[in-house]
């Protein structure tokens, strides 16, 4: 062995044994509170990527996708038609709020797509739930999020999992969740004039 690689071998020893020390004190299990929010894209991929681990481990899960109602997305149609038995998929919305130009319409889909969300969170069968784009429903304060918060903090079952997705998360979200993660935009096609393409954004 080369000076070099025993220098890199002894580094990544100590590194090792620094990790694993580290790790002899996270022994606890929970059911987390993740929050994917920020102007990038890749929030709404990152829950469904948790979904498709949760099928792979037989971990029964469910979505509840507010918003996005109208939209043919790839992932609704893979889950629906492939795996329907291991992930329930519900869409309560009906578009973006500037499509529906209804206000009254879209406090109702979310009301009810909340509805659905609680009865997800609270089957003991399910161990994980995404609500995607659910933050823009709380952003335009078509659900309340002091209740939100209540309800994941009071009535979520210790072992359930529950990722919230979608920009502008409120701070009374962020500051209840055990994990938030924000994506950042650097660079996006659509300032180019590229449209959304299917296998990319939906």
């Amino acid at each position: 062995m080369t000076d070099e690689n025993e220098r890199h071998a002894e580094k990544m020893r100590k590194i090792k044994a620094a990790r694993d020390k580290m790790m002899e004190t996270k022994t606890e299990e929970k059911g987390l509170i993740m929050v994917h929010t920020g102007p990038g894209k890749g929030k709404s991929s990152s829950g469904f990527g948790m979904i498709m681990r949760c099928i792979a481990h037989e971990i029964p899960c469910a979505v509840v996708q507010f918003i996005k109602g109208n939209w043919d997305t790839g992932e609704k149609t893979f889950l629906r038609d492939r795996f329907a038995d291991e992930c329930r998929f519900f869409v309560s919305g009906e578009g973006f709020t500037w499509e529906t130009q209804d206000r009254e319409r879209d406090i109702a889909a979310a009301q009810n797509g909340w509805k659905i969300a609680r009865e997800q969170i609270l089957d003991p069968e399910i161990g994980f739930v995404l609500l995607d784009e659910i933050n823009i429903a709380l952003r335009y304060d078509y659900l309340d999020i002091d209740e939100v918060v209540a309800f994941l903090q009071d009535e979520k079952p210790h072992m359930t999992h529950v990722c919230l997705t979608g920009r502008n998360a409120k701070p009374e979200l962020i500051e209840a969740a055990d994990l938030v993660t924000e994506m950042t935009l650097l660079r996006h096609p659509f300032r180019d004039g590229v449209k959304a393409q299917k296998g990319v954004e939906f």
